[in-house]
């Protein structure tokens, strides 16, 4: 059986041991951790994102109600990722864009979805509200109204989740369904990105 990649969204006490044995917990389960990201850290508890390898012998619900026995665990969501812990694609993304600030958006577009686990992406002309670019998946329109916002923000309508984040004069929305709500670090490693981004694509252009 082909083993598939999980991101699990967890929140659990932040006290010493409990991490140990949700970790037994998915050994039990034969998910094999790759990855575990600190999410957020408050009022003695913690929400991390694990991410996993999983032989599907079960189903990711049966996983996460597995996981959730451990006492004070809750897992929030079980979706599919394709971000490969340890593959720097943050780092790729760059390496690709300064080769060509030319095709900076397309770039970002194409590659923002696996950096958080998400599902698709498009790139709006802020005035128009037109899709400028899409990547697989995305669709051909987008209500603009609801992306305007000067700074980046995140809002769900029913089970579809997004978040944008302002470039100058267009708009990056990063959407997913089968996960959680974008969080808050999420979307700041998002910003981040776009941050860095258009640095590189100003630099290009005061150098031509």
């Amino acid at each position: 059986m082909i083993d598939v990649l999980l991101r699990l969204r967890v929140s659990l006490p932040d006290r010493p041991g409990v991490l140990g044995q949700v970790a037994r917990a998915f050994g039990v389960m034969g998910a094999d951790i790759l990855q575990v990201t600190v999410l957020e850290r408050e009022a003695g508890r913690a929400v991390d994102d694990f991410t996993v390898s999983w032989s599907a012998i079960f189903s990711a619900a049966e996983l996460s109600e597995r996981i959730s026995v451990v006492p004070g665990v809750r897992v929030e969501a079980a979706w599919p990722t394709r971000e490969l812990p340890g593959a720097n694609p943050d780092y790729d993304l760059l390496g690709h864009i300064a080769a060509d600030p030319s095709r900076a958006v397309i770039t970002l577009v194409d590659a923002v979805p696996d950096l958080v686990s998400a599902e698709w992406a498009v790139a709006l002309d802020a005035v128009t509200g037109d899709v400028m670019h899409g990547s697989s998946q995305a669709p051909e329109e987008m209500p603009a109204a609801k992306f305007t916002a000067i700074r980046p923000t995140v809002h769900s309508e029913g089970a579809l989740h997004l978040a944008s984040v302002p470039v100058e004069d267009v708009h990056l929305v990063v959407a997913r369904r089968e996960g959680p709500a974008f969080h808050k670090a999420e979307l700041d490693r998002v910003a981040r990105l776009v941050d860095v981004v258009s640095v590189l694509t100003h630099a290009s252009a005061q150098r031509a």
